[in-house]
């Protein structure tokens, strides 16, 4: 079935008028900026720097963060429509289409695509049904309405990079995150994000210690296509040691540079960590 069609199948509504699928959006492209923002970020591209790539810089990203933000309003709204997984897979095929007219046909946010645009979803059915947004209620939503195609398309043959290496080193990738319930977004980051901000770290420290986490935790499919299981153990050894270090930001930092000079760069972190910041920031929104 075509893209048009899978989406013209559900009447697209707001999720509510409090909370309205443009609102979800919102917060959904400022927390791709905020984790575009974050510095350092070892290995990714920051304001500053290009990190491992030669093929894209901030430029790159912004011109995608533009090209996304209708279409995780439509995400919202198809999750507040009940629509069907094969709709909100259509709806980010057409982001991905345009994320790649606006960067030239580079892949800047696919992994966030998926990871962000699965939330905002989750978080446009809670709106409609007046729901909170706790990290139990957001998980449940993907699992009783999605996880059942969720885990199916787990199984698809997918010729991507992250599919491939999944395959290959048995490591789950963004689609088996998405059927479990992104462990990592709230088993790992928020859990981290939330105790440094407890112990009255500043939000960059928050945000480079659940970046950390994630990169010592989460078997990661861009370190793994670049680097394989040598470069993967290298990632988690060292965000390990950084994130155990007194000066954590000059560590950081140092592991950055060390990254670049393997040419690993940790991107399903990055996109996990967007998530993460997308879910705190609505969480934060309606207390």
């Amino acid at each position: 079935m075509s893209v048009v069609a899978c989406i013209a199948r559900t009447a697209l509504v707001e999720p509510t008028p409090r909370f309205p699928a443009h609102v979800i959006a919102r917060f959904a492209s400022r927390a791709l900026w905020d984790e575009l923002a974050l510095d350092p970020k070892p290995g990714l591209v920051t304001l500053h720097d290009a990190g491992a790539h030669d093929d894209m810089d901030a430029r790159t990203f912004v011109r995608s963060l533009f090209a996304l933000r209708r279409h995780f309003a439509k995400l919202a709204a198809a999750g507040a429509s009940a629509a069907p997984f094969d709709t909100l897979r259509a709806l980010g095929t057409a982001a991905e289409a345009d994320m790649l007219a606006a960067t030239g046909g580079v892949n800047t946010h696919r992994g966030a695509i998926f990871a962000v645009g699965m939330l905002c979803a989750a978080v446009g059915s809670l709106a409609a049904r007046t729901t909170a947004f706790t990290d139990e209620a957001i998980r449940r939503t993907l699992r009783d309405r999605w996880g059942d195609a969720l885990a199916a398309h787990t199984r698809v043959n997918h010729a991507s990079h992250g599919g491939i290496v999944a395959r290959r080193h048995g490591a789950g990738g963004a689609r088996a995150e998405a059927a479990a319930g992104f462990p990592s977004v709230f088993e790992i980051a928020l859990p981290v994000l939330r105790a440094a901000r407890t112990g009255n770290a500043c939000v960059r420290i928050q945000r480079v210690r659940a970046l950390l986490a994630l990169l010592a935790h989460v078997d990661d499919t861009n370190v793994l296509h670049r680097g394989g299981a040598v470069g993967l153990a290298f990632v988690q050894r060292r965000a390990a040691e950084v994130a155990a270090a007194r000066d954590v930001i000059a560590q950081c930092a140092e592991m950055h540079c060390e990254l670049v000079a393997r040419r690993l760069s940790p991107g399903g972190s990055a996109d996990l960590l967007a998530a993460a910041l997308f879910v705190d920031a609505v969480q934060g929104a309606t207390g």
